[in-house]
């Protein structure tokens, strides 16, 4: 039993999606399942559509058409115009619009998972048929029947017992199964992983099946030291531990989902990242059997648009167990992610992430107890396996805030220079 899964790069154009079918014809498509990610940057597009709908916004009608002349151009590119397709593309609109009507609640975390899973129905669905139009056989999946889960709408939690048990009962190994990634449900409503969640969900499937080993298709070669969109001289890492991977992962390291790699591990299941331009390449692989990474050179991770918040007490007493402890109780109520800590006797320090804009709420909590001294925009780099000058290319790019540097690995807050 063989997890591919398909991120958005992947499914972006009908040639795209034609270059799908050919990876899958390729590579074989017995007791194989595919999860599917959103087509593009359509979850962008979603996320617009939601805060315009939770806003009353008058772009609400130009957001869904956006995301409507998207699909029919991309249907265009693969069937001919009377094909079921668009009849089942036209009742996916109808329900999603319908969702919007009869909605009541105004928890937008509860919105938005009700609405960003389209754009993976969509997707499935559409590559769904397009593989049955050209004679490779599936079937069509929603991953809301397989993957349980609490009710912590976009950051969802795994029910392993019932997942597992539910998977093992339901899912043909036999077959070619096209599923969705990203979304779970909690025996009423959707829910979703959090953000980039399509890589977990194949390592979710992956541990339920036993599978044999867990493909990640991508439009680079493999895993690489950097991000070659920031750095310019990038390195492939052909082999990577789980224990590096999940620390890679940890730091931010976006080739690879932070939940991913514990599952795989547990059952010693490999993980490789290969390329669906060309096939011949063999990618990074991702196991028990590795040593660290191969070759050792510096890996960079660049998490932008943070924030670092210090906060010292106003009566000048010691930063101890007492005030730190009222302070992630505070973060930890806000949903607000901490990537960095750094605490001296008098002050502490936190790097984070405010992805339910919840800072500002955060920050006016605490201020009438402590001194807050906030920096917005900041940029959060991550080197494993450094050196003094990958220490040096760091500083290079801005002013260094805080610095923090243990065995393995150095993190360094910069206010990147304009």
């Amino acid at each position: 039993m063989r997890i591919f899964k398909f991120g958005g790069a992947s499914v972006k154009s009908p040639d795209a999606v034609r270059n799908v079918a050919r990876v899958l014809q390729h590579e074989g498509t017995e007791n194989t399942l595919v999860v599917i990610s959103a087509m593009g940057k359509m979850t962008n597009a979603f996320e617009r559509l939601i805060k315009a709908y939770v806003d009353g916004s008058d772009d609400l009608n130009e957001a869904l058409q956006a995301i409507k002349d998207f699909h029919a151009e991309m249907m265009a590119g693969l069937f001919d115009k009377n094909d079921e397709i668009y009849t089942k593309v036209t009742y996916l609109f109808g329900e999603l619009a319908g969702r919007m009507a009869i909605n009541t609640s105004k928890d937008y975390n509860y919105i938005y998972d009700q609405l960003v899973g389209f754009g993976e129905l969509l997707s499935t669905t559409i590559v769904s048929a397009y593989l049955a139009k050209i004679g490779v056989d599936n079937q069509w999946l929603d991953v809301r029947n397989f993957i349980k889960t609490d009710s912590n709408y976009r950051d969802a939690k795994i029910n392993w017992e019932l997942t597992e048990a539910t998977i093992k009962e339901k899912v043909d190994t036999s077959k070619l199964n096209i599923t969705q990634g990203f979304l779970g449900n909690n025996g009423e409503y959707t829910t979703t992983l959090g953000r980039e969640g399509s890589d977990y969900t194949a390592g979710i499937f992956a541990y339920c099946l036993n599978a044999d080993s867990v493909t990640i298709w991508k439009d680079v070669q493999g895993v690489l030291n950097a991000d070659p969109r920031v750095f310019e001289e990038t390195e492939l890492l052909r082999n990577i531990s789980y224990t590096e991977a999940i620390e890679m992962a940890f730091y931010g390291a976006s080739v690879i989902h932070p939940k991913t790699i514990q599952p795989l591990e547990q059952k010693q299941i490999p993980l490789f990242v290969r390329s669906f331009d060309d096939l011949n390449l063999e990618g990074t692989a991702v196991s028990g059997s590795a040593k660290g990474i191969e070759p050792e050179v510096p890996c960079y991770i660049v998490k932008k648009n943070q924030t670092l918040v210090s906060v010292s007490a106003k009566d000048f007493s010691f930063m101890v167990e007492d005030n730190i402890s009222a302070v992630f109780k505070k973060l930890h109520d806000y949903k607000i992610k901490v990537n960095l800590i750094q605490n001296s006797a008098i002050s502490f320090s936190v790097c984070i992430e405010d992805k339910f804009n919840n800072f500002d709420k955060f920050y006016n909590d605490l201020k009438s107890t402590f001194n807050m001294k906030s920096y917005k925009d900041v940029t959060l780099y991550t080197v494993r396996h450094f050196n003094d000058e990958a220490i040096e290319s760091i500083k290079s790019k801005g002013r260094a805030i805080i610095r923090q540097i243990n065995t393995e690995t150095a993190q360094l807050v910069i206010q990147e220079n304009a």
